[in-house]
C-alpha cells in the first residue's frame, strides 16, 4: 500500500539553511536605491551536487551563462545572490563582472573558482556596482550562518512585499533529512521560469544526475505553471544543492520517489508565494484542465487560459466571463470537443456537455468574491490533466509597472 504524504512529509521552519550544512548571509552594498538588504551569500559544507533550471529567454543575463557553464559540472561550494541589479543586456562587461564577483568569493573560501556561481536581479540594461559589491564578500563570508535562511530570503527580495521561503522533513527509509529553500518574485511572471529566482538544498546524498532530472521534472508542474502577467524574465534560475550532510543515501526508486515528492512539496509553495505576492494581485485561482488528450496539451490548455487578459479582467473584475476561458481553450492548441466540455468553479458547476447548467449564475456570484478559488475545465478528448495558478490583472498592476525604476 502506497504511504501518504502526510505521514513522511512534515513542514519544518529554517528556509534554504533547513538542510544540515548550508549557511547563508545577507548585507546591504548600496545597490537599491531603498538602502534594504541587497547581497546574500550561500555556502555549502560540505560543497554539493548540485543542478540548474534557467530561463527559455534568448536574451538571457550573464549570471544565467556562468550557472550554465558551472553549475552540475563541479561541486558547488558557493552562491552568491545580488537584487537591485539584473546584470543583464549588459554586454562582455557583464559576464566578466559576474566571473570577477565569483572569483572574489572563492579567494575568500579559499575554493576553486569554478565551485561558485551567481545570480542577479533587479533593473535590466545597468552595469553592476562592482567596486561596492566587492567590498562586501568579507563581511558576507564573517557573517555566514546556519540560522540565516530568512535574512537570505529577505535580501533577494526587489518589487516583493515580504520574503518567500518553505521547508520540510522527509522521513524515508534510510533515514530522515530535509529540503528547505527561498525564492523571489512578483512581476514579469510567466511559465518558462518568470522572473523569479529560488534557491533549494537538501542534506540527503542524491546523485547530480537524478537531481538534474527530477528538479526538471518538479519545476514544470510549479514554477512553469504560474503566471501573473505573461512575461519570462532574462534572469529565471532555480538552483537545487545536495550537501549530503545527513550522509541519508537516496538511491532506490521509493527513495527517489519520496524526494521527489518532498521537492515538489517546497516548490509548489514557493511558486504559489509568488503568485500571492504579485504586483497588484488580488485574487489567486488554480486553473485545473481535465480531459485532454496528454499532459502537454492539457499544459498548453492551461497556459493559454491562465494568461488571457480577458479572462484575468473577468477575475478581477468578479464577472461570470467564462466563455472567456473557453475561447482561451480553443485557441490554445490543445484538442477539445464542444459537445463534451465542461466547466466547475469550485463546488458550482457551470457547464457539462457543452452547455451551460440551468441556475449556475447565482450560485458562482459569491464565490467569484472570494481572494482564492478554483476552476476546472474538461476538454472531453483523454484523461490527462495540468494545473496552473493565475491571477487577476489590476490596475495596480499597470500604475506599478508604469513607474518602475528598481
Amino acid at each position: 500500500m502506497k504511504v501518504s504524504e502526510k505521514e513522511f512529509i512534515q513542514a519544518i521552519d529554517g528556509g534554504v539553511c533547513a538542510a544540515e550544512g548550508v549557511r547563508a548571509a545577507s548585507v546591504t552594498a548600496g545597490i537599491k536605491y531603498s538602502g534594504n538588504p541587497d547581497m546574500v551569500l550561500l555556502v555549502f559544507d560540505p560543497p554539493a551536487a548540485a543542478a540548474g533550471v534557467y530561463t527559455r529567454n534568448k536574451m538571457c543575463a550573464a549570471p544565467v551563462t556562468l550557472c550554465r557553464e558551472r553549475v552540475g559540472k563541479s561541486p558547488l561550494r558557493a552562491f552568491l545572490v545580488n537584487s537591485g541589479n539584473a546584470n543583464a543586456c549588459t554586454g562582455e562587461q557583464g559576464y566578466r563582472d559576474a566571473v570577477s564577483l565569483c572569483g572574489e568569493v572563492a579567494d575568500a573560501l579559499d575554493c576553486p573558482e569554478a565551485q561558485v556561481a551567481m545570480s542577479s536581479t533587479g533593473l535590466i540594461g545597468a552595469p553592476l556596482p562592482v567596486d561596492l559589491m566587492k567590498a562586501q564578500i568579507a563581511n558576507l563570508v564573517s557573517g555566514l550562518s546556519a540560522e540565516g535562511g530568512h535574512e537570505a530570503a529577505v535580501g533577494i527580495m526587489t518589487t516583493d512585499t515580504r520574503p518567500k521561503e518553505y521547508a520540510v522533513r522527509v522521513n524515508g527509509p534510510e533515514g530522515p533529512y530535509h529540503i528547505g529553500g527561498i525564492t523571489k518574485g512578483a512581476g514579469m511572471i510567466a511559465p518558462d521560469m518568470a522572473t523569479m529566482l529560488a534557491y533549494v538544498a537538501t542534506d540527503a546524498v542524491v546523485a547530480q544526475a537524478d537531481l538534474q532530472n527530477i528538479l526538471r521534472a518538479v519545476v514544470r508542474k510549479t514554477f512553469n505553471c504560474v503566471t501573473i502577467d505573461g512575461d519570462t524574465s532574462t534572469n529565471d534560475t532555480v538552483i537545487l544543492a545536495a550537501t549530503g550532510a545527513t550522509g541519508v543515501v537516496l538511491e532506490s526508486a521509493e527513495a527517489m520517489e519520496r524526494f521527489e515528492a518532498g521537492l515538489y512539496r517546497v516548490c509548489k509553495e514557493l511558486a504559489l508565494s509568488i503568485v500571492r505576492d504579485g504586483e497588484g494581485v488580488n485574487k489567486v485561482v488554480e486553473v485545473k484542465i481535465t480531459g485532454a488528450a496528454s499532459e502537454e496539451q492539457a499544459h498548453l490548455a492551461a497556459k493559454s487560459v491562465s494568461e488571457s487578459l480577458l479572462v484575468k479582467t473577468a477575475i478581477h473584475g468578479e464577472m461570470p466571463n467564462w466563455g472567456r476561458m473557453f475561447a482561451a481553450a480553443g485557441y490554445s492548441g490543445a484538442d477539445v470537443a464542444p459537445e463534451k466540455m465542461s466547466l466547475r468553479f469550485g463546488n458550482v458547476e457551470v457547464m457539462r456537455d457543452g452547455a451551460p447548467v440551468p441556475g449556475w449564475a447565482d450560485s458562482l456570484a459569491p464565490l467569484l468574491k472570494q481572494p482564492e478559488y478554483g476552476l476546472e475545465l474538461g476538454l472531453g478528448v483523454g484523461h490527462a490533466e495540468a494545473v496552473f495558478w493565475t491571477t487577476d490583472l489590476s490596475a495596480e498592476y499597470v500604475r506599478f509597472n508604469a513607474d518602475y525604476k528598481t
